[in-house]
């Protein structure tokens, strides 16, 4: 198992290419998840002297002659693997499975890959991200028992995104949250509001979510003016950087492109699934020097566009595997000193794969009491089924949205000071320099922060203590507020809110929106320390008043 980026396609081909001269194996084959990734590979073979067959089609039967060996994908094998099977035992083959977690996309993939490749001289298996969401094992992978019964996969070498960042090999991730404030109407007719990233039901989450990533809304225009404002500074020491937003659908990826295309006054390549170009798309915009390309699912795992180093995750997908994937497009370093940025919404979920992005996570089979037949049939509707949040957001009808910066995360930790949309604090984080070693990310992260929190007490004390002559004016005293403390405060009342919901039934953006009547100031993101205070006495108090 190596991290996204690290390699893994340089490294089994350096393999191949020896196997092949000490005549261990006579012949290749390359099984890959995706049509566009047989020729990625094929071309990545030519320069190591390997000729590689990406438009083999089982009916064919026998390779060319011309050719080490072929690259099929894992459906093609699932739909003859007899035939694979023989020319596997025809002569000393060497089996490389690309993403080899995607054999187990369903039972008869699993037991179609063993069948065909078990006879094979030797088999490497390459994957960045070797978990599932479901049981299926993955064929030729090893586990180890647990003590619950369930068992869990061990690869035979890790390299982690840790240990590559480390070594230069990938680029330090800045993720770029933003929050809001989202409207939207239910299918029953309710007009809900929530501020995106506070405490809320799933079905709330979704649905703000939803809302966030609509293409008339003003949060997504927002994010995607941040985000090329970020790419041109990148490309200040990147010259040839692209950037690359991945939707959730067709509509939505050409109205981002039309976005797009409004905010930088450049077309951007549009790459869709039914595409027959889209191969060619990404091939082209791989060796150009376009700024955007806005896809649907097709750029992800394995894709490789090395110049990527500015991303916006504009799809409602919440598996760890396809976040991982899709991160995994801007991590891979060309020269030591790159950084990738990635712009998300300020969703639990997300937020908690981006600040765990070194979690090695490995692949756990449970004990399911379930037949055979049955798990094939659940493992194939779940390849059809879309995921349970995108499917939650889609019964309301969008009013609008707001978009807000709320934080920065990197390694691990958080920076930045929530503010709105286009302001000089979020022009701090956007201006970064794009060369720079993780250890200087990591020390301009704080010091921007510090000079932003420093900057913030100022005002607050300003406008307590009022104007005052220059000769009478005290230093600042005021203690800073840290992140953590502020967000122990937006804590705090985000469980009060929780329990006042529960207690009346009002909707946590409800609740919120009657807060700021109340007390005024601006929606919770942006609210100081002294006004979340304020909401916290005045939700207690109607706690007391609503008890007498």
């Amino acid at each position: 198992m190596a991290t996204p980026g690290a390699g893994k396609t340089t490294y089994a081909l350096t393999v191949a290419a020896q196997l092949l001269a000490l005549r261990e194996i006579m012949g290749l084959t390359i099984v890959t998840p995706t049509e566009h990734l047989k020729y990625q590979w094929a071309q990545a073979a030519r320069q190591f002297g390997i000729a590689i067959d990406p438009s083999y089609r089982n009916a064919q039967g026998r390779a060319g002659a011309g050719f080490h060996g072929v690259a099929v994908t894992y459906a093609q094998v699932a739909a003859h693997p007899a035939l694979h099977r023989a020319r596997t035992e025809g002569r000393r083959t060497l089996v490389i499975f690309d993403e080899v977690h995607h054999a187990g996309d369903a039972l008869s993939w699993g037991e179609a890959v063993r069948e065909a490749f078990e006879p094979a001289r030797r088999r490497l298996a390459l994957t960045g991200t070797p978990f599932r969401s479901d049981a299926n094992p993955i064929p030729f992978v090893s586990y180890i028992p647990e003590a619950d019964g369930a068992k869990r996969s061990a690869s035979d070498y890790v390299y982690g995104y840790g240990p590559a960042l480390a070594d230069g090999v990938v680029r330090p991730v800045i993720f770029l949250a933003y929050s809001g404030e989202m409207h939207w109407r239910t299918r029953a007719g309710d007009e809900i509001s929530a501020t995106l990233g506070t405490p809320m039901t799933k079905d709330q989450i979704a649905q703000a979510w939803r809302t966030a990533l609509d293409p008339s809304g003003d949060w997504i225009q927002r994010v995607l003016e941040a985000a090329d404002k970020r790419l041109t500074e990148v490309r200040r020491a990147m010259p040839d950087a692209g950037g690359l937003v991945i939707a959730g659908d067709h509509e939505t990826a050409r109205a981002y492109a039309a976005l797009l295309r409004r905010i930088s006054g450049v077309r951007p390549v549009v790459v869709l699934s039914d595409d027959p170009t889209a191969s060619r798309k990404i091939t082209a915009f791989a060796a150009s020097d376009a700024r955007w390309m806005v896809a649907v699912r097709m750029v992800s795992e394995g894709v490789d566009v090395p110049r990527l180093a500015v991303g916006v995750y504009a799809t409602s997908v919440s598996t760890p595997l396809f976040f991982a994937q899709a991160v995994g497009r801007f991590v891979r370093a060309r020269q030591r000193g790159e950084t990738a940025s990635v712009f998300l919404p300020s969703v639990p979920v997300l937020l908690g794969f981006a600040a765990e992005l070194e979690a090695e996570r490995d692949h756990v089979v449970r004990v399911l009491e379930r037949d055979p037949e049955a798990e094939l049939e659940l493992a194939q509707r779940e390849l059809r089924t879309a995921d349970d949040l995108e499917l939650a957001g889609r019964s309301i009808e969008v009013l609008k949205a707001s978009a807000t910066f709320d934080r920065v995360l990197f390694d691990g930790g958080e920076f930045g000071t929530a503010t709105e949309a286009g302001s000089p604090e979020e022009e701090d984080y956007l201006g970064l320099p794009g060369l720079l070693e993780p250890d200087q990310v990591a020390q301009l992260l704080r010091k921007r922060q510090a000079a932003q929190l420093a900057a913030r007490s100022a005002a607050v004390t300003t406008e307590a203590d009022g104007p005052a002559a220059p000769a009478a004016a005290k230093p600042n005293t005021a203690p800073t507020v840290s992140r953590e403390e502020l967000g122990a405060l937006r804590k705090e009342l985000n469980g009060l809110v929780g329990a006042w919901s529960h207690r009346t039934g009002l909707p946590h953006g409800v609740i919120h929106n009657e807060l700021r009547s109340a007390c005024g100031g601006p929606a919770l993101a942006q609210a100081t320390a002294d006004q979340i205070k304020a909401r916290i006495d005045k939700i207690r108090a109607w706690a007391l008043s609503r008890s007498d």
